[in-house]
């Protein structure tokens, strides 16, 4: 589950962290108060909040929000009731949007913190190293996703134990590592022990601070900061529970997390609906391989019964980028046939007027493949993912 900026910075801030002061502003009136609050002079951060990274190098799809991106540096409070009222109500499209964005309901109202040097700062599951690993660079002249890419030896990683959190001697190496100046030692230090505590505390799968900077004091302060939450550990955090953002999540998400589905959108055109995130990570290879992209994904896991079966095939069949859909069940908690029996219910309510393949391996597979061909519908059966992605394709391109 993601959070928003001004949220993930008060669940920094509660562990030690040092933040710029803002609010959070929902009409631009509001916007202007809340800046009056911050600082009683400017310069102003007019932050979207929207969850995707890269906002700043985003664009607006309506012509009223201008041509700067989705965070603004505002010099006076005469023009930031008319900047927070451009960029509200409008949508924001960024590199991790897609080209639909995202939009702009909040505004975050931040004083302008002046630093004189930023650095990328994340702390992550290393599933390969079985540890939580931080991650640091120096991102004065590139973006972190640039340098992961292209240079990826200018990241330094460490592993963190989860018994003692970083130790004074990683702080040592990851302050070398970075150049900071020895007076910034002891807020480097507390900066990540207040990282790792956030981490641990909240059952948190990433964070980003994305930059952090050193002020003139020496201090570290959290210029942004952004936090994944692992959902299935929302038991144990209910004030956590109450972050989510339902606007954000989408009418198709929520509709599928009541059935207990897990549903995922993507900008491509193939819906696929699976019992396994690793099933629908494959799809989606398979299909990228060819050319085309997933459109979105359902993941029904196990203890699923006929009737939740239709209620996911709807969901998909909801949305609009969807031209073919593929079914791909391993059969063992869940039963083949039990998925056969909710793709006849799904027919017979919503029809089939898009292509379907469906591949089913495992419990009770001949039995299913016998259902859907005493029944009729208008699907493909395979018996491999490659020939799922193959036909699939044909399908949709037939038709065009």
């Amino acid at each position: 589950m993601n959070i928003h900026e001004y949220q993930a910075k008060r669940m920094l801030s509660r562990n030690g962290i040092k933040i710029p002061k803002g609010r959070i502003a929902y009409t631009a009136d509001e916007a202007r108060r809340a800046a009056k609050e911050v600082t009683d002079k400017g310069p102003w951060m007019l932050k979207a909040q929207i969850q995707s990274g890269a906002r700043a190098a985003g664009h607006f799809l309506e012509e009223k929000a201008g041509s700067r991106g989705g965070i603004r540096q505002v010099e006076r409070l005469r023009d930031l009731w008319a900047e927070a009222d451009a960029m509200l109500g409008s949508t924001l499209v960024t590199k991790q949007t897609g080209p639909r964005g995202k939009l702009v309901s909040r505004l975050y109202v931040e004083a302008y913190t002046r630093v004189g040097f930023t650095f990328y700062a994340g702390m992550a599951i290393d599933r390969a190293q079985a540890s939580v690993t931080l991650l640091l660079a120096n991102t004065k002249d590139n973006d972190i996703n640039v340098i992961a890419e292209s240079d990826p030896g200018r990241i330094l990683r460490l592993p963190i134990n989860l018994v003692t959190g970083p130790t004074h001697a990683q702080t040592g190496r990851a302050a070398e590592f970075l150049k900071l100046q020895p007076r910034s030692y002891d807020s480097f230090y507390l900066f990540l022990r207040g990282l790792f505590k956030t981490f641990i505390a909240n059952d948190a799968l990433m964070i980003e601070i994305n930059p952090a900077g050193v002020m003139k004091n020496g201090d570290i302060v959290a210029l942004d900061a952004k936090i994944t939450l692992d959902d299935k550990a929302l038991f144990r955090h209910p004030e956590n529970s109450r972050l989510k953002d339902d606007y954000e999540t989408g009418a198709r998400e929520l509709k599928a997390g009541k059935y207990g589905f897990t549903y995922h959108e993507f900008n491509g055109s193939i819906g696929c609906i699976v019992n396994g995130e690793g099933l629908a990570m494959a799809m989606a290879e398979l299909l990228k391989r060819r050319g085309s992209e997933v459109a979105c994904w359902l993941n029904v896991k196990g203890g699923v019964d006929r009737d939740k079966i239709a209620a996911g095939i709807k969901i998909i069949a909801t949305n609009p980028r969807v031209e073919g859909i593929v079914i791909n069940i391993l059969g063992g908690f869940v039963r083949c046939d039990l998925i056969a029996d909710g793709i006849i219910d799904a027919a017979a309510e919503v029809g089939m007027n898009i292509p379907l393949v469906v591949r089913f391996e495992g419990t009770n597979r001949d039995e299913a493949e016998n259902v859907l061909k005493r029944a009729g519908l208008p699907l493909t059966l395979v018996r491999n993912m490659e020939d799922a992605a193959d036909e699939i394709l044909r399908l949709v391109r037939e038709g065009e």
